[in-house]
């Protein structure tokens, strides 16, 4: 049995859940989201997974790609895992209705709460909750390998009524807009431009001017240049230099 899953990860959250989960299953392999999105993606894996970040609240537009191109055999087993800080609204429901679009169908759907990479809005929190988050994650990936190395059907998980209603809302007022959302992007005195931030960037949207990054406007949110600075030099609106990463 075989396993294939792709990854889209900006600061590092979903490739360690994915890589976690690879760990604990014979024969698995990690895939770029990224890569598989400039060519073809096709897989004859026994079970195919895509772990992600969710993005203002819904599917990030690298993974709606993905879902709407994946080939995969037939009777293959799918599961997804949206990594999220507490607000997975419906973004599993959404990922399972772009696959049955495609006559695919999503046999399991986890909600895995980690600590906070959107620095907006205070980042991670105290160290305490980081462990536990980080605990009870590896929880429910040991659970979720079981159940994929049986191809057990399982719950496709969503938040309370509340996030699925005002959540999903704002994710469909938010994502056409979502690439020019970088406007806010900037650097303070502590860049040293040493390009990390163009390099990190799975969307190719960093891109430097006499060493000065510049965003061009196809921003994922996912805040990779701003996670990975190495002198935390990248801001996004005000109140970001406040906030630890």
């Amino acid at each position: 049995m075989t396993t294939t899953i792709y990854v889209f990860s900006g600061t590092g959250n979903s490739l360690w859940a994915a890589r976690s989960l690879a760990a604990k299953l014979p024969c698995a392999r990690v895939e770029s989201v990224v890569r598989a999105s400039c060519g073809s993606p096709r897989v004859d894996s026994d079970s195919v997974g895509i772990v992600f970040p969710v993005h203002m609240w819904g599917l990030p537009p690298r993974v709606v790609e993905l879902a709407s191109r994946l080939e995969v055999p037939a009777g293959a087993y799918l599961f997804a895992v949206a990594v999220n800080a507490g607000q997975v609204a419906r973004t599993l429901v959404q990922l399972r209705e772009l696959l049955e679009e495609r006559s695919l169908k999503l046999a399991a759907g986890e909600s895995l709460v980690m600590p906070s990479s959107y620095i907006p809005w205070g980042g991670p929190g105290p160290k305490r909750k980081q462990e536990a988050r980080f605990e009870q994650a590896r929880e429910k990936l040991d659970a979720l390998s079981a159940r994929v190395a049986r191809h057990e059907p399982g719950q496709i998980e969503v938040g309370p009524l509340w996030q699925r209603l005002a959540f999903t809302a704002a994710y469909k007022a938010t994502y056409p807009h979502l690439g020019r959302m970088d406007r806010r992007f900037w650097t303070d005195e502590r860049c040293n431009r040493c390009g990390a931030c163009a390099r990190v960037c799975p969307a190719a949207n960093v891109v430097l001017d006499s060493g000065k990054p510049h965003w061009q406007g196809r921003c994922e949110q996912c805040f990779a240049c701003l996670q990975w600075c190495p002198r935390q030099a990248v801001q996004y609106g005000k109140k970001t230099p406040r906030y630890p990463r």
